[in-house]
């Protein structure tokens, strides 16, 4: 019974680490596909692109300053009382005459409706009685008229249309034409910003990767070493130090093996991080290291770095900022006239003398704030000087870069070409060491040094090739062309590890 559980352990012990080996997927990525997949991934160009979606929405919002405010209002009002007109006075001005009209005006020669002419009494009692009715009438009439109710409600159509507002429809278009244009630059700079750290975390991988084929050389010539002195040993041609010394090497050989490896997984972890994928994924590099003898000259990257750093041209794009701002607080010493209208869709209990629709013209200017706009305006002058200053500062700052990582550029080229010779001359080296020591012209130590001094030159090389790359993506990100890097990596005199 208990053999029977060990061993139902042991099954399920092994499936769950062949289960745990499944999960953990090893994928070959050539450096094109990494970038590719980075800049498709990436958490940061997902904002900066939606942050330009929301710039051009605003540039289109701003569009549409250019047209006519259509729009409907709904009022319901309520006044202490009803408002009245009163033309009481009126009516006492006009009675009296109306009374000596029809008791003391004597009239001749009226002609009746039907043509006929009546003599004087006839005519005098015609229209003394016209007019008496004409008397009672007023007299009987109220002369204290409601024209509004204390309660009504309208439903109106507004339009509003400027037409004049001193060129702030204009400024606010090009405003956002330029923030939309700035956003594009922050994107573009993003793009430039992730392709240095993938090319850091790619090709620094495809470093530690080397490193521990290195390490693992070093630990196979050392422990066949310690092979080889053991053996001698037991033949009593070598003393029992040289197998301690040679055991010690292999102890720190082994010990640097494991300290490369796990720099691997370190790294593989951060490249993960810039590829935005999954953590149970091993990264194979399918791309070598690489490096060329020559490039342009210093001058032809620091030309495009003034035309196209994107850093650069976001400073160009506050400046255009700054100067809209000014000119918009120049168009505040500007009247605004703008076409108004209204048109009564309904109501209810409103006067019936408010006409149905009004159309219109109205201006207003603002005569005097106290020197608010003034000051409004000379700050936005200063602020144009600041940027100025600024521009300058990035220049300056954008040529000392791009020189500095020329320079490491070149010192990275003369390493490599100068290991080049160390290389052939190490290996060479380790060569004789070993065959001495098996004719007993020399001592462990010595064989060892010798592998070890040919391990750090391929490391050394390593290394600068990986210098190389990472200088060559950063002078091509200060130069505003980062999307060249493959080309560079491409070129028919480009060497690889």
């Amino acid at each position: 019974m208990k053999k029977t559980v060990l061993t139902l352990l042991s099954f399920l012990f092994w499936i769950t680490v062949i289960q745990a080996q499944d999960s953990l997927r090893s994928v070959a990525l050539t450096f094109d596909k990494a970038l590719e997949m980075t800049l498709q991934n990436s958490h940061v160009i997902k904002q900066s692109q939606y942050h330009v979606q929301e710039k051009d929405q605003a540039l289109k919002a701003a569009r549409g300053l250019y047209f006519p405010k259509i729009g409907v209002s709904a009022n319901f009002v309520r006044m202490s009382e009803d408002l009245t007109l009163d033309l009481t006075p009126v009516k006492e001005s006009i009675l009296p005459i109306y009374q000596g009209m029809a008791n003391y005006v004597v009239y001749s020669g009226v002609q009746t409706p039907s043509g006929t002419v009546l003599d004087q009494q006839t005519s005098t009692a015609y229209m003394r009685g016209q007019y008496k009715a004409g008397y009672d009438k007023l007299y009987a009439s109220d002369w204290n008229e409601t024209i509004q109710k204390k309660q009504f409600a309208t439903v109106a159509a507004n339009a509003s249309w400027p037409l004049f507002v001193g060129g702030k429809i204009r400024i606010a278009n090009k405003v956002a034409k330029i923030e939309k244009q700035e956003a594009e630059g922050a994107t573009t700079q993003k793009q430039g910003e992730l392709t240095s750290e993938l090319v850091e975390r790619y090709f620094g991988l495809c470093l530690a990767k080397h490193a521990v084929n290195v390490r693992q050389e070093v630990l196979s010539g050392v422990g066949k070493h310690l092979n080889d002195a053991e053996k001698l040993e037991k033949e009593g041609m070598i003393a029992h130090a040289e197998v301690l010394n040679a055991k010690l090497f292999y102890a720190n050989a082994d010990r640097e093996l494991k300290k490369a490896k796990r720099n691997v997984g370190i790294i593989n972890q951060a490249l993960l991080n810039t590829l935005a994928i999954e953590n149970d994924t091993t990264i194979e590099p399918a791309s070598p290291l690489f490096y060329l003898d020559s490039i342009e000259n210093v001058e032809y990257f620091k030309k495009s770095a003034m035309d196209k750093n994107p850093s650069l041209l976001q400073v160009d794009d506050k400046k255009q900022l700054v100067e809209q701002n000014y000119k918009a607080h120049l168009s505040e010493f500007l009247p605004t006239i703008a076409a108004l209208g209204t048109y009564n869709l309904w109501n209810k209990d409103l006067s019936p003398y408010m006409p149905e629709w009004m159309v219109g013209v109205g201006m207003t200017y603002n005569i005097f704030d106290g020197a608010s706009r003034y000051r409004k305006l000379k700050e936005a002058s200063l602020k144009q000087n600041q940027v100025e200053e600024a521009k300058q500062k990035v220049e300056s700052d954008l040529s000392t870069v791009v020189n500095k990582l020329y320079n490491e550029l070149n010192i990275s080229v003369e390493q490599l070409q100068a290991l080049e010779s160390s290389l052939t001359f190490a290996d060479e080296l380790v060569r004789v060491r070993e065959k001495a020591f098996q004719e007993e012209m020399s001592n462990s130590t010595e064989v060892v040094d010798a592998q070890l001094a040919l391990a750090q030159i391929k490391i050394e090389r390593l290394q600068a090739m990986y210098n190389y790359d990472l200088c060559l993506a950063r002078l091509l990100q200060y130069a505003g062309i980062p999307e060249q890097f493959n080309s560079y990596k491409q070129r028919p005199s480009s060497k690889s590890n």
